[in-house]
C-alpha cells in the first residue's frame, strides 16, 4: 500500500514538472528571465504563507549555504529555460538529467564521498549518450546543448549544497531562498526583455509556479513515503512524457540516434541510483 501511494505521488510530481516544461516551451516568445520571474511568483504564493503560518525562521540558520543554493538554482533554472528555446523537450530534459555525474564529482571534491569504478563507467555511458545526441541527433543546436549541460552542472552542485545544509534547515526555507532570488534576478533582468502577455499568457505564466510547487511537493512526499531506490528511477518518466508531448503536441522529431542517446543516459543513471542506494 505504501509503495502504491509513493509511486502515485511520484507520477503526480512528474506530470506537474512535465506540464511546467510544456508551458515554458509554449511561451518561447518570452525571455528566459521573464519565465524565471513568473516561475518564482507562483511558488512564493505557497512558501511565504506556509513559513509565516508555521512560524519558521524566515532567513534560516545557514545563510551562506542557503544563498549559494539559491544562486546555483537561479543559474540552473535560467539555463534550462534557455535550452528549451534551442532544443526539443525530450532532448533538453534528458541532457539536464546528466546532473548526477556532476553531483558525484562535486561530492568527491567537497564532501570526500567515494565513487565506485562501476559508477564512473556508467557516467561514461551517459556521456556517450550526450555525444550521440550531439553528433547524430536531428538538428541539435550546440548553444542549446551548452545551456542544458550548464543547467545540469549547477543542478549537480545544488544536490551537494542541499546535502551540506542537511536537516538543519526546513525545506520550505530552502525553496523560499531559491524563489526569492529567482524573483529578484528574473525581475531585474526582465526590465529590458519584457513582453506584455495577453490574458491566456498571464494565466500560463502564473501556472508555472503552481506546477513547480506541486511537482516539488509530491516529489518530497514520494521520497518520504517509500524506499528511494524504488521511487527515484520513476523520475525519469519525465523524459518519456516530454518526448511524447514534444512529438504529438509540438511535432518535434527524434531520430533513432537521438532516442539511443536518451536511452543510454536514462539506463546508466537509473542503474547508478540503484548502486548508490545499495551502497548506503
Amino acid at each position: 500500500m505504501k509503495s502504491s501511494k509513493a509511486i502515485f505521488y511520484m507520477i503526480l510530481s512528474v506530470i506537474a514538472f512535465s506540464l511546467m516544461n510544456t508551458v515554458v516551451k509554449y511561451l518561447n516568445d518570452f525571455s528566459a528571465y521573464q519565465i524565471v520571474f513568473f516561475r518564482s511568483i507562483g511558488t512564493l504564493c505557497f512558501t511565504i504563507p506556509l513559513i509565516l503560518k508555521n512560524k519558521i525562521p524566515f532567513f534560516g540558520n545557514n545563510k551562506k549555504w542557503l544563498l549559494l543554493r539559491g544562486v546555483a538554482g537561479v543559474i540552473s533554472l535560467t539555463c534550462f529555460f534557455q535550452s528549451l528555446n534551442y532544443l526539443s523537450l525530450g532532448t533538453a530534459v534528458s541532457l539536464r538529467y546528466t546532473s548526477p555525474i556532476f553531483a558525484a564529482i562535486f561530492a568527491l571534491m567537497f564532501l570526500k564521498e567515494k565513487v565506485k569504478p562501476i559508477q564512473w563507467f556508467l557516467f561514461l555511458i551517459a556521456f556517450v549518450g550526450v555525444l550521440i545526441i550531439k553528433g547524430f541527433g536531428v538538428d541539435v543546436n550546440s548553444i542549446g546543448i551548452i545551456f542544458a549541460i550548464l543547467s545540469a552542472l549547477f543542478l549537480g552542485l545544488i544536490f551537494v549544497l542541499i546535502r551540506k545544509i542537511g536537516d538543519s534547515e526546513n525545506s520550505l526555507v530552502i525553496i523560499n531562498y531559491f524563489m526569492v532570488m529567482a524573483f529578484v534576478f528574473g525581475g531585474l533582468m526582465s526590465i529590458n526583455h519584457w513582453t506584455n502577455p495577453n490574458l491566456l499568457e498571464w494565466l500560463l505564466l502564473l501556472s508555472l509556479g503552481v506546477f513547480g510547487y506541486v511537482g516539488q511537493l509530491y516529489l518530497t512526499k514520494a521520497f518520504q513515503s517509500y524506499e528511494t531506490n524504488v521511487i527515484a528511477p520513476l523520475k525519469y518518466l519525465e523524459v518519456v512524457f516530454m518526448i511524447l508531448i514534444g512529438t504529438f503536441w509540438y511535432q518535434e522529431t527524434y531520430n533513432i540516434w537521438t532516442l539511443l542517446g536518451v536511452l543510454l543516459i536514462m539506463v546508466s543513471l537509473i542503474y547508478n541510483v540503484y548502486l548508490k542506494r545499495k551502497k548506503s
